[in-house]
């Protein structure tokens, strides 16, 4: 009696054995396990735990017409949705569904984040105005001050809001539909070498993540940076696929792109990438290092040329350098923004440096664990464990292959990317977010989707099926930890994570002796309760607005350090140098991180309040599991003036009444700023209000020495400058809160301007002195 090939499970891995040893770099050869191509798939070859079942070989697709054959093309929807010949009749039309999922689970409740970080915001607004502001990254189309970070991840959104006028969906809609690219991306890298199931698994793994669902539905340089990073890891894969030298230049394009997004980060993957190149790519070493040094120029051209025009502009007609100390972005980009964020030496920042070495600093702690703990665990890491273990399984499955072998290529490209990441994370000293750690999550998905379906084509050998049964354990018994750490969201989900996944591992374990349909529900039950706990952590993310400068994802508690859904203030462990806490109740409450309402809601009306929507009263917080206070921080009044209603604090905007918006908005024509506010979040809420520009009183922290008292005469001298808005919160970063630019404006200004009161907001009109003055 004749065995048929096992090939009826292997709809799981997306390939029959024919498809997958034709693939590039064939796992067959890489294994080395004795199977034959062809005719046995590697699942069935070695210590086989049964016999196979019995199935006949899905029908192959028929080959594509050959470009001057003479045979009539398909056309171009029937492409489209039809795919590639060799992939499976379901590939595509799943590809599509799961694109579509994505955006629809993206776009949904979208609104109800307003304006996201207004900060941001702001000079989004700015750009949409002004084109030199657009250039520049500038707060505000008057060009007084940039952002913290090169411009590049605000132009489409100020394209957006250019063409589709200001509003929630008109900024926030292009992070959307760079997650969609993301979850393309991702696919097209995995299926190549591997299997359309494979690019499946991992872009639905993306696309489920907490942290990716929260930042690809907020403005922040992030999203940008997670897409155009994954386009970077997808380039040197199909340059180590063929050799050809456009596919590190292309790689050099994305990594300078991504560094006019969020400078230094965009080359925490190079080391790994070009060492991995240098030694797999199928070409000669000689070409190698040549192709190498390419990408190089092309990444320096492509992130250079806008640092090169910023640095020989000259200042005097630019706007100044926001997070700088001295007006320059490359002191910006290797100071605050570089090594100040590695060893926490961050000059202007809200304060000194964390804890390295394993402390514990303002950031968080470092160390080994920082991916796993209260703080960061719930965000990005529910399948963490489960990949660490499937990137090792990848590499020793593949450790007899060729030195290009692109199977083990693969493996080490994303697995690479995905330990240099967070090894970089977990020991940063300096500023950190929860939020950054979308950065890991394309690594994470990927190596899921490919040591997945690479231990499933194996699934006959003992020690595949164990440890893929291993990965799926892992992952139920880490999300049932992560679950327990909020006990009242969902209490029975945690039970389910773990006893699904306990079942779905023992049918793992005895996949080659199950029929068909047993070994399909041992896969689906797997799959559905690793994803589960993320899953429910992404839904609650996107049905929760998310305001301020500090976010997290997931329910109300899920992450100590982060002011939970839509909060800000919160997630400093307290408050701010003199600042007090940052989420201030009133008539905008925010407490236990959720938003609050009030006037000066974006044009679309959403169900959040307006970026940061929780500035009203007196100045008083209550934020999410605040423990302690930052130094010279501790609870009490906001910072200088107190401000009173509408005034907002470092990390979050101010509620602004209507009755202030009049005010400013009289006359504002007749003057270059219609306002002046100390840090940038607050003056952001107020221009995006009014729609005027309004000053940002040094930068975001309001420790950036610009505009000095001097200039800042000049511009009331001269009639720029209407108002100032009192209050807003002073930043540390080793400038005394009598000393730094910002503060003597404030004490010049209320010493010699008459104050004017609208509710419990204070202004300060910078046309009416007050006598003798």
């Amino acid at each position: 009696m004749t065995t048929q090939p096992d090939t009826s499970t292997d709809a799981v891995a997306g390939t029959t054995a024919d498809a997958s040893t034709s693939r590039p770099g064939g796992l067959s050869s890489a294994v080395g396990a004795g199977s034959t191509a062809g005719t046995q798939v590697s699942g069935s070859s070695g210590h086989s735990w049964g016999p196979p079942a019995s199935a006949l070989p899905p029908e192959p697709a028929p080959p594509a017409a050959a470009p001057g054959s003479g045979e009539p093309e398909e056309p171009f929807f029937r492409r489209a949705w039809r795919g590639r010949p060799e992939d499976p009749r379901w590939a595509r039309p799943a590809l599509l569904g799961l694109l579509l999922a994505t955006a629809v689970l993206y776009l949904y409740n979208l609104s109800a984040s307003g304006y996201a970080n207004s900060f941001y915001s702001a000079a989004v607004q700015a750009g949409s105005q002004s084109w030199k502001a657009f250039f520049f990254g500038s707060l505000d189309s008057a060009n007084a001050i940039t952002v913290d970070k090169p411009p590049a991840s605000l132009w489409p959104m100020a394209l957006s809001v250019r063409i589709f006028g200001l509003s929630s969906w008109a900024i926030l809609v292009p992070e959307v539909l760079m997650g969609v690219a993301t979850v393309g991306v991702l696919y097209a890298a995995v299926r190549r070498r591997f299997s359309p199931a494979a690019g499946l698994i991992a872009g639905a793994v993306f696309a489920l993540t907490p942290v990716a669902a929260l930042m690809f539905r907020f403005n922040n340089p992030d999203a940008m940076l997670a897409l155009l990073m994954t386009v970077t890891v997808y380039c040197v894969i199909r340059g180590l696929e063929d050799g050809r030298t456009k596919w590190l230049v292309w790689a050099g394009v994305a990594v300078g792109f991504a560094f006019l997004a969020k400078t230094l980060q965009a080359f925490l993957i190079l080391p790994p990438l070009a060492v991995l190149y240098a030694v797999c790519a199928p070409v000669r070493l000689r070409k190698r290092f040549a192709q190498l040094g390419l990408s190089a120029v092309a990444m320096v051209v492509a992130g250079g040329w806008w640092v090169a025009i910023v640095e020989l502009w000259p200042a005097s007609s630019r706007p100044y350098i926001g997070g700088s100390q001295n007006n320059s972005f490359l002191e910006l980009t290797f100071g605050y923004n570089g090594l100040g964020r590695i060893n926490g030496d961050e000059t202007g920042s809200v304060g000194g440096g964390g804890g390295g070495g394993g402390g514990t600093g303002q950031w968080g702690e470092t160390g080994w664990d920082r991916m796993f703990n209260s703080e960061i665990g719930s965000q990005i890491s529910w399948l963490l464990p489960a990949a660490l273990i499937l990137l090792v399984a990848g590499i020793v499955l593949t450790r007899r292959a060729k030195r290009t072998d692109l199977a083990r290529g693969s493996f080490l490209a994303w697995g690479g990317a995905l330990l240099m990441t967070t090894l970089v994370f977990s020991y940063m000293a300096g500023i950190f977010h929860q939020y950054y750690t979308v950065a890991l999550a394309p690594y994470i998905a990927a190596v899921i989707g490919m040591g997945a379906t690479v231990l499933w084509e194996e699934r006959g050998r003992v020690w595949a099926s164990l440890t893929l049964a291993g990965a799926v354990t892992a992952s139920a018994a880490w999300g049932y930890v992560l679950l327990n750490r909020t006990s009242d969201y969902l209490p029975w989900l945690k039970w389910l994570v773990l006893v699904g996944g306990l079942a779905g591992a023992l049918g793992l374990i005895f996949a080659g002796r199950l029929g068909r349909r047993l070994a399909l529900a041992a896969v689906a039950l797997s799959f559905v309760t690793a994803v589960a706990g993320p899953t429910a952590y992404t839904l609650s993310t996107v049905n929760t607005g998310h305001t301020g400068s500090i976010v997290t994802a997931g329910p109300s508690g899920a992450s100590m350090m982060g002011g939970g859904p839509g909060g800000g203030g919160g997630g400093m462990r307290g408050g701010f140098p003199g600042g007090g806490q940052n989420q201030q109740n009133g008539n905008g409450t925010t407490q236990n991180g959720q938003q609050g309402g009030g006037m000066g809601r974006p044009p679309t009306g959403g169900t959040g309040g307006f970026p940061g929507g929780n500035q009203q009263g007196n100045g008083n917080t209550q934020g999410q599991n605040q423990q302690g206070g930052m130094p010279g921080g501790g609870t009490g009044d906001g910072g200088m003036g107190g401000g009173g209603g509408g005034v907002g604090g470092l990390l979050n905007g101010a509620t602004v009444s209507s009755k202030a918006r009049t005010l400013l908005s009289k006359n504002a024509d007749d003057y270059t700023w219609a306002a002046a506010a100390v840090g940038s979040q607050n003056s952001a809420s107020y221009q995006l209000a009014t729609g005027k520009p309004v000053m940002a009183i040094g930068g975001f922290n309001g420790t950036d020495p610009s505009p000095t008292l001097a200039q800042f005469k000049k511009y009331v001298t001269d009639g720029k400058v209407h108002y100032f808005i009192s209050g807003g919160g002073m930043g540390g970063g080793g400038n005394s809160a009598t000393t730094s630019s910002s503060s003597r404006i404030s004490s010049w200004v209320t010493a010699n301007f008459k104050k004017v009161t609208v509710g419990s907001a204070t202004f300060y009109d910078l046309t009416q002195p007050t006598s003798g003055s």
